[in-house]
């Protein structure tokens, strides 16, 4: 007996199948690489597991009887790593470091940006977590150099305007911390545009030194975790990074995949980057 599944928005479709986001399939379909039973796709086509959906005329596999168990790792990125597949540079990949599987990148963080990245197999939750209307929280760690004054605290708490419109942060604390001139501030967005922190520094007349990304929503950036290395998320925490991006964890095929084994030391597999 064949498998009835209800027809859905295309890109909805593939980003639950963990082909990429649905930003990313849907330049796909806008640049006319899907086709849906032999026609072309559009953004606004419907299509279920039951259909022959290729993409440049291959078949994609979209595993209907044995949907794949939701996974998000958590990423230290170092300096010096793009958050691209492919670099024209030559520069390394964050993507050459994590474990065999399709993964989809949540948001990005630039070459001298350093700490928390996470992937998932999920598309669909990868584009919640990334999509404005979320309001997530991203938080950082900045060094800066100089003090920050209380009128340029305020400034940045109240908005700033950038060149694509105005920006602000959630929250601004200074803490210990900084040599000189230096100084370190932990500071809370809640959306992500393009190396964002740094210009709304820069619109203040401050430098940032030192970046890291330390959380993102729910998840924080494991004290142990080494920079180049990554740390899967266990089922409670997964439970709650679904939650709080507005999806139903209880309703996906919650079969864990088989763990790899712990080191000797009981800590969690984080295997070395390959060089």
């Amino acid at each position: 007996m064949t498998d009835i599944s209800p027809p859905e928005r295309l890109q909805k479709l593939l980003a639950r199948a963990g082909l990429g986001s649905r930003r990313e399939i849907e330049t796909w379909i806008a640049a006319g690489e899907i086709t849906v039973n032999g026609q072309p796709a559009t953004l606004g086509t419907r299509a279920s597991l039951n259909d022959r959906i290729k993409r440049k005329g291959r078949l994609l596999q979209l595993n209907r009887a044995h949907p794949q168990a939701p996974r998000v790792l958590i990423y230290h990125k170092p300096e010096g790593e793009v958050s691209t597949r492919r670099d024209p540079e030559g520069r390394p990949s964050v993507f050459r470091a994590l474990p065999k599987g399709r993964w989809i990148g949540v948001g990005r963080l630039d070459v001298n940006t350093l700490g928390l990245l996470l992937f998932t197999n999920d598309g669909e939750l990868a584009h919640r977590l990334m999509h404005p209307s979320s309001q997530l929280e991203r938080e950082y760690a900045v060094r800066v150099r100089g003090e920050l004054s209380e009128e340029q605290r305020a400034g940045l708490l109240k908005g700033v305007m950038l060149d694509d419109g105005e920006a602000r942060f959630a929250r601004v604390d200074a803490v210990a911390g900084g040599e000189g001139s230096n100084h370190w501030y932990h500071v809370v967005l809640r959306e992500g545009r393009k190396r964002e922190v740094r210009r709304l520094w820069e619109a203040v007349g401050l430098t940032v030194s030192r970046l890291i990304r330390v959380r993102y929503g729910n998840v924080k950036l494991p004290r142990g975790l080494r920079a180049g290395r990554w740390q899967e998320l266990g089922e409670a925490q997964l439970r709650g990074l679904y939650e709080s991006a507005g999806l139903d964890f209880s309703t996906l095929e919650t079969e864990r995949p088989a763990r790899p084994r712990r080191p000797a030391s009981g800590g969690k597999q984080t295997p070395r980057r390959r060089s």
